[in-house]
Formats: C-alpha cells, sequence, structure tokens
C-alpha cells in the first residue's frame, strides 16, 4: 500500500506539472502574439505619420503659420510639422504656436545652421530675398529630418485646401528620389503665364551661354519644374548624394555665374532642375496652382481656385502684402501674431 501511495503522488507530482507546463505555454504564446501585435501597431503608426517640412523666415512667419493652420485644418491624418527657423526665430516660433490654436499640433521646432552655405551662394542684388538662407532648406532635408522614409516640403507663401494624406500618397518611381510638379503639366495656367511673362522651360533659369550649361545636353525648351512642393523619398536621397550633388553646382555657381535671380526662378531651383533633371516624379497638377504671387494684376477664376487642393503665391507679391491677388484665401488661415510683431499689409485699408 505504501508503494501504491507514492506511485500515486508521482503520478499527481506530474500531471500538476505538465498542467502547469502547458499554461505557461499558452500565457507565453498570448504574450508573444500581444508584443507582435502592439510592435506592429507601432511600426503602423510611425508609417502613417506624415512629416511636413515648413520653414518660418523672421519677417515673413505668418506665412508659415497660415500654411500649417490649413493643413492642420484639412485633414485627419497623423501629421507632424518641423518648423525649421534660424537660432534668433526659434523663440518667437514657439511662442506663435503655443499661444494660438495651433497648439494642438504635433511639432518639432528645427534651427537650421546658415554656416554650411558659407562659399555656396553667389551675391545677387537683383533680388536679394532669394538668398534668404531658409529658401535652401530643401536641399538638407536628410540633415534635418532622420527617422523618415517619406518627407513633404513645402514653401512657407502656400495654402493646402485638401487632405494632405493625399499629397503624401504621391507615387515615386522606384530610384526617384523626389517628386514635383511640372511647370507645363496644366493647361489653365498656360494664359496665366503668358500674361506674367513668366518662363516655364529651362532657359528661363540657366545661362546658355555658359559652356557648363550646354554641355549638360538639356535642351532649353525643356519644361521645367516649380521646387515649393517636393514629396521626397529620403533613403534614395541619401544614397543618390542629393545634396553633395546640388552644393557641387551652388559651388559651381559662385565661380562661373550659371544662373542668377534675373533669370527666371532665382538660385534655389536652378541647381534642382539641373541634379532632378529626367529623374523625378511627377506630383498632380491640381496639388500645385502656383504664379499667384507674380502679378498684383493676373487672376485665376474662382471656380479653379476652389477645385485646386494647393495654392502657391510664388513671385514678389505675397498674399500678406499690398498689392497681391487672391489675399482672401489666405487670409483666412492666417493667425494673428501673439507677440504683435507680424502684421499684415493692407495699402491703407
Amino acid at each position: 500500500m505504501a508503494l501504491l501511495r507514492r506511485i500515486n503522488q508521482i503520478l499527481l507530482f506530474l500531471l500538476v506539472l505538465t498542467i502547469c507546463v502547458i499554461l505557461y505555454k499558452k500565457a507565453y504564446k498570448v504574450s508573444t502574439l500581444k508584443n507582435e501585435t502592439d510592435d506592429a501597431e507601432d511600426s503602423e503608426e510611425m508609417e502613417q505619420e506624415i512629416p511636413v517640412v515648413v520653414c518660418a523666415a523672421a519677417g515673413r512667419m505668418g506665412a508659415a503659420m497660415a500654411a500649417i493652420n490649413s493643413i492642420y485644418s484639412n485633414t485627419d491624418a497623423n501629421v507632424l510639422f518641423y518648423v525649421v527657423g534660424l537660432r534668433n526665430t526659434l523663440s518667437h516660433i514657439r511662442k506663435w504656436i503655443e499661444q494660438s490654436k495651433l497648439r494642438e499640433i504635433k511639432f518639432k521646432i528645427v534651427e537650421f545652421n546658415p554656416m554650411v552655405l558659407k562659399g555656396k551662394i553667389r551675391p545677387d542684388t537683383a533680388r536679394p530675398e532669394l538668398l534668404q538662407p531658409l529658401n535652401f532648406v530643401r536641399f538638407y532635408l536628410p540633415l534635418l529630418i532622420h527617422k523618415h522614409e517619406k518627407v513633404i516640403y513645402l514653401d512657407d507663401d502656400i495654402i493646402v485646401q485638401g487632405d494632405i494624406q493625399e499629397l503624401y500618397d504621391t507615387k515615386l518611381m522606384l530610384g526617384h528620389a523626389a517628386a514635383f510638379s511640372d511647370d507645363c503639366d496644366l493647361p489653365s495656367t498656360h494664359e496665366m503665364v503668358r500674361s506674367a511673362g513668366m518662363q516655364n522651360t529651362y532657359m528661363g533659369f540657366l545661362d546658355y551661354r555658359k559652356k557648363a550649361i550646354k554641355d549638360l545636353g538639356i535642351s532649353p525648351g525643356t519644361c521645367s519644374f516649380n521646387p515649393g512642393v517636393i514629396v521626397a523619398n529620403m533613403t534614395e536621397w541619401k544614397h543618390q548624394r542629393i545634396t553633395k550633388q546640388l552644393e557641387k553646382w551652388m559651388q559651381r555657381n559662385v565661380a562661373e555665374n550659371l544662373y542668377s535671380s534675373s533669370l527666371g526662378g532665382g538660385v534655389a531651383t536652378s541647381p534642382m532642375l539641373i541634379v532632378f533633371y529626367g529623374k523625378h516624379s511627377h506630383i498632380n497638377p491640381m496639388w500645385h496652382i502656383r504664379h499667384l504671387g507674380w502679378s498684383a494684376d493676373a487672376r485665376y477664376s474662382e471656380h479653379f481656385l476652389q477645385e485646386a487642393k494647393l495654392l502657391h503665391w510664388n513671385g514678389r507679391h505675397k498674399p500678406w502684402d499690398f498689392p497681391s491677388v487672391h489675399p482672401d484665401l489666405w487670409e483666412s488661415w492666417f493667425i494673428p501674431d501673439p507677440s504683435g510683431k507680424f502684421k499684415l499689409n493692407r495699402g491703407g485699408s
């Protein structure tokens, strides 16, 4: 009897041990699945985060805030704003955001060091505002934005009327580091271009009298593109060393004067036209309706502007200044400066 009791105890112990092992394995499996699900959700959230880069220059900070407001107000997407400024403007940027309705946005303030431009910009008196350091932030996106595969860059003088998710979903062809809007892609803008005397070909941006430009083998009649709206692939950008290529052409321009602001698009567009020639994808033209700042008189139809996803006041006539066209479309998104430093110019009205 003692032996039988001992055998039963051993069998009972083994049964309990087996049950414990089974329960442990089930619990471990559930825990592992939960961790994998959480990791997948975290990864998915990272992928769905839309990084948007906007510069906030000292004299036109109200433009950046209006652009940000228009983007945030017209989407449910998970947008992370990278607001880029120079050191002496960073506190002003933060105050404007945190003391206004923009306090609800997700944002990071990024300092741009203008010393990276030393020896790369040729002094130009025709349009000195184009030499403002933040005009070149788009050249250095991988140095400012680290954790994202895909990034949207926007000039400050824009208003977004569509859902920014749609722009973010722009497909980039294999091997392309960026997508832009071609200057010839929308027939509705052709009359505006002609009436304002604007250029929409490479001839308007590069000096074809120079050997370095002729040697590129680019027809002067090739349609240009506007880099005020960019959807960029950071992996390809770094792999192709795009920033180094752009800097090379900036330095060559300093030495040889290959382009200037007296031509069509100034000093930031021209090197991008060279580097991305034949190697960029295309943005839906309705996502970049431009030239609104080229003339104080030439206007688009109201219906056309209502259909537009993004409006761009590129040119001299900015919508926060006077005179300008369609300033009402811009001002509806403007957020007054809490510090009172930035004021609208409405020509005494």
